[in-house]
């Protein structure tokens, strides 16, 4: 029997619920950014998808991954989606649309050109959503993240507690069921938790101030959206605690440094460690391979 393709199941799932809460946000929730922004976004994303695509293919003498009727075109589709939808909600770049079109190139373009070798293949290693936003955030000083209150900024009573705990729900069945990153989210909550009890330990800061962030629906997001893509984390679940527990403490060092948006630094900062990690990795495994091939041909040369 065939094995469903998690990887792509996921991503339905992710496109789906970015879409849905895209969508609400604007039209219910209060969304600060206008709706021009994320079809800037998703034109950015889908022009690019196509163009990379179509440039790979021909240079690789082979055919576009989008072609083979409206399904495959709709999954190729995907990543591309995501990622516009994703760098619309969070950034905010009040009435300029081409800092959010550069935020969208530099994410779709960064799975394309920041890649390393792994055994026969090469794999992105940044988190492009991630990406886009941080480099936008570094070169633009007075771009920011959207404000966290617009997620919740048009509910109250009962719903202030069904729309964190809705996210919370779908948000752990996606990743125990498809993705696979739940001991991730774990280590990363748990690494979070435990930069809370350094900053008291080093400088007397209340235990509850630095835990704030739980308390937001943002930050929901950040950890069962973005910190956990699958594509750019590590699969062994040993792994997995280990860079979700990075990225935490990364992000206790910036915040103790007075950086702000750290948790989107530090996401791409750990990204790029483990990117490097693998590359290293890779050149060791080039310079072994021949050097074990000339050993065994010595052996084999008679005497």
């Amino acid at each position: 029997m065939e094995q469903p393709d998690l990887r792509l199941a996921a991503l339905r799932r992710f496109g789906t619920a970015i879409s849905v809460l895209t969508l609400v946000g604007h039209g219910f929730l209060g969304f600060e950014q206008a709706p021009a922004h994320v079809a800037m976004a998703l034109a950015t994303a889908y022009t690019l998808e196509l163009a990379t695509e179509w440039l790979l293919a021909r240079l690789q003498n082979r055919p576009a991954r989008y072609r083979g009727g409206w399904r495959k075109f709709i999954d190729f589709m995907l990543p591309g989606h995501i990622t516009g939808l994703a760098c619309a909600m969070l950034l905010y770049t009040n009435e300029r649309f081409w800092v959010l079109a550069f935020a969208v190139a530099v994410a779709v373009g960064s799975k394309s050109l920041l890649r390393v070798p792994v055994g026969r293949a090469t794999l992105h290693v940044l988190n492009p959503s991630n990406t886009g936003i941080t480099t936008t955030l570094l070169l633009f000083p007075w771009v920011g993240i959207a404000p966290p209150y617009q997620f919740t900024e048009n509910i109250y009573g009962i719903a202030d507690w069904l729309l964190p705990l809705v996210f919370v729900i779908v948000g752990s069945f996606l990743n125990i069921r498809f993705t696979r990153r739940i001991v991730l989210i774990l280590g990363w909550l748990g690494g979070f938790a435990l930069q809370a009890l350094a900053r008291q330990a080093l400088f007397g800061t209340p235990f509850e101030a630095p835990l704030a962030p739980f308390t937001g629906v943002a930050f929901l997001l950040f950890t069962f959206y973005m910190v956990s893509d699958p594509a750019t984390t590590p699969q062994r679940p040993l792994q997995q605690a280990v860079f979700g527990a990075a990225v935490a403490l990364v992000y206790g060092a910036l915040v103790m440094l007075h950086i702000v948006f750290a948790m989107f630094y530090a996401l791409t900062l750990v990204c790029a460690a483990r990117g490097l990690l693998m590359y290293l990795a890779s050149l060791k495994v080039q310079v072994a391979v021949p050097a074990k091939a000339a050993m065994l041909a010595q052996r084999q040369e008679p005497l």
